[in-house]
């Protein structure tokens, strides 16, 4: 199969977290497969090398209610498809009009993490994202607690939905040696002194930030935590704000453990690129990606246990003291293949397999 009117769907073409990311690295993937999709999104980096490997298609929703916009959108991704005779739509957002329906998290499962009721918005979404998966023929869910979630608040059969981790691009987090390490340190004005623990996040409270602040901001432990992406209110004793990184990666590979303490994550691509960075993970039990980390990678901690936190932390700043803490075989701590390829292959025979049953439709 050629794949010429095989298309992706998503909210833009950017450096972003979650799902936006695997977007990207699906179409890095597709291009070292030769092939070039129509991607239909809201937004576009045209300065990304990204770009120019899809057939951009540009859906503007500027002019609909900013709660309606999910709901143009899939309006405008289903006239797209028809006039482009687009098949099969790989959509990684939600859209009655997708064939492989990417589940990177539900909207009831987030309710239900975060203590929160549903709104009006909230019923909209949940609307569309049961279209999304009703609708495809194939859903592919990127935990097995996704894979769940599914099954248990939209009744899909199992049979429909198949478990593959998400991939991460293996050239941008890898490991470095220890003179670069030490330079980039320099570079973010870390100490050498302190066990430094990072926290990627723009939604902080999902991500558990209150629950982190208040804990390095009263130990008595060699221990500073620095926050990637959207500032903090405040200042608190031992939290630093590192500002927006698209250069997350060098980040990674500075600091000495990254930190998830999500009240809800799906996966949690941040704990295995900090891996593949050499950096161990302090990993809350409830997230998708303790599936895959093993012991090698992880300090588990459970949000359910009081003071389950803080014991992970003082294993982790006894393993920085006597300088065992760096992952030097990434991969060993890992219970997946990461790279591109594998999974890009596999969503191409997925893809492929859906042809002769639309054929015979």
């Amino acid at each position: 199969m050629a794949f010429e009117t095989l298309a992706i769907s998503n909210h833009g073409l950017r450096n972003s977290g979650g799902i936006e990311r695997y977007a990207m690295t699906l179409v890095r993937g597709l291009h070292q497969r030769g092939v070039k999709p129509v991607l239909i999104a809201k937004q576009f980096d045209q300065s990304l090398p990204e770009y120019q490997w899809v057939t951009p298609i540009h859906t503007s929703v500027k002019a609909a209610p900013s709660k309606l916009r999910d709901l143009f959108f899939d309006w405008r991704i289903g006239r797209v498809k028809r006039r482009l005779g687009l098949y099969p739509l790989i959509a990684c957002n939600q859209t009655r009009w997708s064939d492989i329906g990417i589940c990177g998290g539900t909207h009831p499962g987030f309710l239900a993490a975060m203590g929160e009721r549903a709104t009006l918005n909230d019923r909209l979404k949940i609307g569309l994202e049961r279209a999304h998966f009703e609708n495809s023929q194939v859903i592919v869910a990127h935990s097995a607690r996704m894979r769940d979630e599914v099954v248990r608040y939209y009744g899909v059969h199992p049979s429909k939905i198949k478990l593959l981790y998400p991939p991460i691009d293996g050239e941008r987090f890898s490991t470095v040696d220890t003179a670069t390490r030490d330079a980039l340190r320099a570079q973010l004005d870390l100490p050498h002194d302190r066990a430094i623990f990072l926290l990627a996040s723009t939604g902080h409270k999902r991500k558990g930030l209150d629950l982190l602040v208040d804990f390095f901001s009263q130990t008595a432990l060699p221990a500073t935590l620095v926050i990637a992406g959207r500032a903090m209110h405040g200042t608190a004793r031992n939290v630093r704000h590192l500002g927006y990184r698209a250069d997350i990666e060098k980040v990674y590979r500075a600091v000495d453990f990254t930190v998830m303490a999500s009240l809800y994550e799906p996966f949690g691509l941040v704990g295995v690129e900090s891996i593949l960075c050499g950096t161990p993970v302090l990993l809350a039990d409830n997230a998708g990606c303790a599936e895959v980390i093993n012991e090698l990678a992880q300090l588990p901690f459970s949000l359910a246990v009081p003071g389950s936190l803080g014991r992970a932390v003082e294993r982790a700043v006894e393993r920085w003291q006597t300088g065992t803490h760096r992952i030097a075989a990434p991969l060993h701590g890992l219970g997946y293949d990461p790279r591109i390829a594998p999974h890009v292959d596999a969503l191409l025979a997925i893809a492929e397999s859906l042809v002769p049953a639309r054929a015979h439709g």
